[in-house]
């Protein structure tokens, strides 16, 4: 018999997913606390009135575009928030979101992060070119804000943020607040945006409540009730450690994965979660919060002549300097925001002139391939006070390795594959802050601080059925190992393939043992490899691609998924370029007809990028 009730179905679809995981004891607490709702309403002698109070509720839609999965981070507090407040939300990520709403729907709220070189994230490529395309309507009747995430050590800093901005306010929507950009340390100011929007909202679009009495108070709260009971229970249900309070997990085996002939060096670190609580799949990433080389930190401390054992406070509390330099500050990224800063505190007329508009190309060329210490010997501050100088850092920002493992064929452990760097530049040896951390100092036996970063956008098929098609060059095969032994211990009958290339045959082949063993048990169905220092021309993922289109374009039509991971600026690219190509000759169609394939790809999910 059909269940009577008087609740709505969007009202009995929210109460479902709430009650659905919660303990015993959240169970009682949430049981009581509507008991006592119960009392207030009819001793008050007013009637619920829940359908009508929701229906009146205004509605704010909140969208995100996001490649790692922050941006949909932040997009998640702002709908509990939202809701909290007594508003409508309805939460979208970009590419699935309905177009043809957008004239419709008043209230908006964007996050996005920026890619590349100030590219949209791949799930927001879609509403990007729709909005700024002839199609998109006149939006006078609505109103905005935007909140923006990226790296200010890129010169096109939070472009895409930048761009949906100006974009929504050319079709004729008000921004409820300026635009807010984020830079690396973005809880706190995205948090504060959350609380600003929130603010604009009760004030451009205020929720009534005089006249309705005890009932409508009563279910404001039980909505304040619900969404915190709700917040509790999403929290309740991920593991204690995180990218705030990371796990000190035990390296257990760090190898050099290269040969000894090698230009390159890539180790092979595993890591035990035992104890953790800690869960991933195929497809994530391993959180790894790195210390910066010691010799840098002692000696840009000695050129400040500051006081290793003054004490500065950190946001982990107050700590000696010279601690602060090797875990809380980074030390070595150059970026704009830094020289502005420190030239507030400089009388140097040529670091002034650099951040000077129309300087652009030089203070890039000034940038590139330094780092703080280098500014700081070339401009000295006399007399420069501790607080001043850490006033102009940046926090140590956690670094993110594809996983290269699957937890089903490896419970408890998690491995990543690392290409140290090491180079050369205006006379001094460089290290890459993580990198040569993983490679010099993550021994079998340390521990380090790590978290698991979920990456919603590249996962393998639902479908154990369905073909993949794996291009990973270099390190860039790390989550594809996590593939294939995930496929392997699940029996999964799907046909994969793997496009893989480095410099050398002999010293560059990563892995080579396990691929050649997935071969020969029918595991890996092809492999095609690029060796580009192997052969007078130099040969690339894409050259194989695009010798093999014919069988390649045969597998997409079959129903394959298309996997990319590894370098943004030039191999994503070429290999993007590639697939089109692909696509237009083997299909016979125009180039616009191939574009149209590929997006379509996207927006089934059946070509995903996980690239850096």
């Amino acid at each position: 018999m059909q269940e009577i009730t008087p609740l709505s179905p969007q009202q009995a679809n929210l109460l479902n997913q709430l009650v659905d995981g919660l303990t015993v004891e959240q169970l009682a607490w949430v049981k009581g606390f509507l008991a006592g709702i119960s009392r207030s309403v009819r001793q008050s002698g007013a009637q619920p009135a829940v359908a009508a109070a929701t229906a009146s509720a205004p509605g704010v839609t909140i969208l995100y575009g996001s490649q790692t999965g922050h941006a949909q981070e932040i997009a998640e507090l702002a709908r509990q928030k939202v809701q909290a407040a007594g508003f409508k939300a309805d939460l979208f990520a970009m590419g699935d979101y309905k177009q043809a709403r957008l004239k419709n729907d008043k209230l908006l709220l964007l996050a996005v992060s920026t890619q590349g070189e100030g590219d949209a994230p791949d799930d927001a490529r879609d509403f990007y070119e729709f909005l700024h395309g002839p199609k998109a309507p006149k939006l006078e009747d609505s109103r905005f804000a935007v909140l923006g995430l990226g790296d200010s050590s890129y010169e096109k800093f939070c472009q895409a943020g930048k761009d949906f901005d100006a974009r929504l306010n050319a079709l004729g929507a008000q921004r409820l607040l300026p635009r807010v950009d984020c830079d690396v340390d973005y809880d706190a100011p995205a948090e504060r945006w959350i609380d600003d929007v929130l603010a604009q909202l009760r004030s451009v679009a205020p929720i009534g409540n005089a006249g309705h009495g005890a009932a409508e108070s009563a279910e404001h709260q039980l909505g304040l009730a619900l969404a915190a009971a709700a917040t509790s229970q999403s929290a309740a249900g991920k593991a204690a450690y995180s990218r705030k309070h990371p796990f000190q997990a035990t390296v257990l085996e760090n190898v050099t994965l290269s040969g000894r002939g090698s230009s390159k060096e890539v180790h092979h670190v595993e890591l035990s979660l035992e104890g953790s609580g800690l869960t991933y799949e195929p497809g994530d990433a391993l959180g790894i919060v790195p210390q910066n080389d010691a010799a840098l930190a002692d000696e840009l401390i000695a050129t400040l002549e500051l006081d290793p054992s003054a004490t500065t406070t950190t946001h982990d509390g107050t700590i000696a300097l010279r601690e602060a330099f090797l875990h809380a500050y980074d030390i070595t990224t150059l970026s704009r925001a830094f020289l502005e800063k420190y030239a507030a505190l400089s009388d140097a007329g040529e670091l002034k002139a650099l951040l000077q508009p129309g300087n652009e190309s030089t203070l890039r060329e000034f940038l590139h391939g330094r780092d703080v210490l280098d500014v700081v010997k070339r401009f000295p501050v006399r007399k420069l006070k501790a607080t001043e100088f850490v006033g102009t850092l940046r926090t140590m920002q956690p670094r993110l390795y594809s996983i290269a493992s699957s937890l089903q064929a490896n419970p408890d452990a998690v491995h990543i594959t690392v290409g140290a760097v090491r180079y050369e530049s205006h006379g001094r040896a460089r290290k890459g802050v993580a990198s040569t951390f993983l490679a010099d100092v993550a021994q079998a036996g340390q521990t380090l601080p790590v978290y698991i970063e979920p990456n919603r956008n590249f996962k393998l098929p639902a479908d154990p059925r369905a073909p993949i098609i794996m291009v990973g060059p270099g390190t860039g095969i790390a989550p594809f190992r996590a593939f294939i032994e995930e496929r392997q211990v699940n029996d999964a009958p799907g046909k994969n393939w793997l496009f893989f290339g480095d410099r050398n045959f002999r010293n560059d082949f990563l892995y080579q043992r396990e691929w050649q063993r997935y071969v020969k048990d029918g595991v890996l169905t092809r492999i095609d490899l690029a060796f580009s220092r192997d052969t007078e021309e130099k040969v690339y993922v894409q050259h194989r691609m695009a010798e093999q289109g014919k069988a390649l374009y045969e597998w997409l039509q079959e129903g394959a998924y298309l996997y990319v991971c590894g370098d943004a600026e030039q191999m994503a690219r070429d290999v993007n370029d590639t697939l089109h190509e692909i696509v237009r000759r083997e299909g016979g169609m125009s180039a616009e007809a191939a574009a149209e394939y590929v997006k379509q790809l996207q927006r089934d999910k059946r070509y995903q990028r996980d690239v850096y």
